[in-house]
């Protein structure tokens, strides 16, 4: 079983054409109870969750036709009657996945993780790789019509998650010599997170890889002037030393493009002093934050490895 909660929301039984589900109620309903499957989720939060704005007066009978959507939806094909995945225990709703389900926001977070970690130790092919597929399965945007506070919650940290992908898919390609790569997924990044310093770091460091050191310092020029007009700030340390060092770098001849960054050079673009302070702010690495992991609920030990299950792009 393959759930998507980003972009459409479906279900894929293995030989079966995917279920959509639709309905605003339903849909931020199922991906709450599909996130805290392990431990259940209230029947107060759920109501809460569905309702953000405040709770119809009949919202206990409203909430069961909701719970009866979500249940239909999930059945397995050819399911028994009476066998149902979505049980109520102790005033909680529990559902239970196959042991085999994939999650599409899961799955990128567990990416997203190992392809830290993989940039960290210098396997530049494998953080790139992993993080390139959780960038295909997070192109769509999470419960874009619901806007109550745990939805757009999730969807603040999905948004993270996504640039955190990026970022590092970014530096992998810079650092090895994939110019063209690196500067699309930083250039994204830029696009989608125009205050974050890290992408702007990204971004100059694909463009220096490709011999372009001219257009990376314009790259500087543009953050020390969005930083200064949105957010009243200046750039942090450690974009100001990438700057330094391009500045201090020899010019290339013209025709002779810069050799790909090794990983001290790529380091640059994301490793230095402590992070400023603000908004602007990026990650000191290209690694998902430990709060964005946290937005789901603890998978079973070894349950996302670099070779389980993968998930499709949309």
């Amino acid at each position: 079983m393959l759930i998507r909660l980003t972009g459409l929301v479906t279900v894929e039984h293995e030989g079966a054409a995917p279920q959509h589900l639709s309905g605003a109620q339903a849909q931020v309903a199922f991906a709450r109870l599909v996130l805290e499957r392990f431990a259940g989720t209230g029947r107060d939060a759920l109501a809460d969750t569905v309702w953000p704005d405040g709770l119809p007066d009949t919202w206990a009978s409203a909430l069961r036709s909701v719970v009866s959507r979500v249940r239909a939806f999930v059945a397995a094909p050819g399911q028994g009657p009476g066998a149902t995945p979505l049980v109520s225990q102790g005033g909680r709703y529990v559902l239970r996945l196959p042991a085999d389900a994939a999650v599409d926001v899961e799955v990128a977070a567990s990416a997203v993780g190992e392809a830290g970690e993989a940039f960290g130790a210098g396997a530049y092919p494998v953080a790139q790789q992993l993080a390139a597929g959780a960038i295909a399965n997070l192109r769509g945007s999470f419960l874009p019509d619901h806007d109550g506070e745990w939805a757009c919650g999730v969807r603040d940290h999905v948004d993270e998650l996504r640039i955190c992908a990026l970022e590092t898919a970014s530096l992998s390609a810079s650092a090895l010599g994939e110019e063209h790569h690196a500067l699309r997924w930083a250039e994204e990044a830029v696009r989608r997170a125009p205050f974050r310093e890290s992408a702007y770091r990204c971004r100059m460091a694909a463009l220096a890889a490709a011999g372009n050191r001219a257009e990376a310092l314009r790259c500087y020029q543009q953050l020390r002037q969005v930083l200064a007009e949105e957010l009243g700030i200046d750039p942090g340390p450690e974009s100001q030393d990438m700057y330094l060092s391009l500045l201090r770098s020899p010019a290339p001849a013209a025709d002779a493009p810069l050799p790909a960054p090794g990983p001290a050079a790529v380091a640059v673009a994301v490793a230095g002093a402590a992070p400023a302070a603000g908004p602007a702010a990026g990650p000191a690495v290209p690694a998902v934050d430990p709060v964005l992991m946290g937005i789901f609920e603890p998978l079973p030990p070894g349950r996302w490895s670099r070779s389980g299950p993968p998930v499709r792009a949309a």
